[in-house]
């Protein structure tokens, strides 16, 4: 009977141990944190600066939150899993566990729990990690892309694209109520003075190609000429300019470039051809 249950028991831990080297074989970048929630300070005793170390050690490609990720990492979240590392209390002796999520803040991995009886922080700290990786270092792990995982990643990051798209709408649309609430007082010194109107020099440049030179402020649009034909600044947002000397933007969307501008009618817009 107790070979059995001993049987039965190794054959439960070898599953649990196939399904989380299965399931951990999917992410390539582990993303650690600066500060764990049990300690005062970032890197307190060196301990973070450990994880990111043992986790390139076992396999993983390990980065500090906030660092500058990867292409592909900067793109897809989803393809990086975060780690925490959690602390049990105890009298005698200190306690940690790691654990990981993935993007959606499932936990996907729990280690087991490393354990210290040294006295002096640090080195308890220390000792209690590694001893918490080594149910880590077990799995092997090998990066081997998922395809669920690396859908998951395109579906998030189109989301949080559509997302970006809606808020710069929304504060394009208050830029164009504040710009249609102002008054502006127009005073005709010379009635023999006919000046190009911004619809006319719209017209223009919507006909050729304006090549986009970048200033100390932002760039200036000119023709093939070459002539300035507009002198843009930027603003908080990547893809909207304000014109300078005009009551007018420049913004990208749907792929193209608007010119929008404001006359006695009303707000109008014209697409641009802008090479950048």
């Amino acid at each position: 009977m107790k070979t059995k249950l001993v049987l039965l028991l190794i054959a439960i831990l070898t599953l649990n141990t196939a399904f989380a080297q299965g399931s951990l074989n999917d992410y390539k970048y582990v993303i650690v944190s600066k500060k764990y929630d049990f300690l005062k300070e970032q890197d307190q005793y060196q301990l973070n600066s450990l994880s990111k170390f043992l986790f390139n050690k076992y396999g993983f490609e390990a980065l500090f939150e906030g660092e500058n990720y990867p292409e592909e990492l900067a793109l897809n979240r989803c393809l990086a899993l975060n780690s925490d590392v959690l602390k049990d209390s105890g009298l005698f002796k200190t306690k940690l566990t790691l654990q990981l999520q993935d993007c959606n803040g499932k936990v996907v991995y729990t280690s087991q729990m490393g354990e210290s009886r040294e006295k002096e922080y640090q080195k308890a700290y220390h000792e209690a990690l590694r001893e918490a990786f080594k149910s880590l270092e077990a799995l092997n792990h090998k990066y081997e892309p998922s395809a669920a995982v690396v859908a998951q990643a395109k579906s998030k990051t189109k989301g949080e694209d559509s997302k970006e798209i809606e808020k710069l709408k929304k504060e394009i649309e208050t830029l164009k109520q504040a710009k249609s609430s102002k008054v502006v007082e127009v005073v005709e010194e010379k009635q023999d003075v006919v000046k190009p109107t911004v619809a006319t020099k719209l017209t223009k440049t919507t006909t050729t190609i304006l090549y986009a030179q970048e200033t100390d402020t932002g760039f200036q649009l000119v023709d093939s000429t070459p002539k300035v034909v507009f002198k843009i600044k930027k603003t908080g947002r990547k893809d909207l300019f304000l014109v300078e000397g005009e009551d007018s933007v420049i913004y990208k969307q749907d792929g193209k470039w608007i010119y929008e501008y404001n006359t006695d009618a009303g707000m109008k817009q014209k697409e641009l051809n802008i090479k950048f």
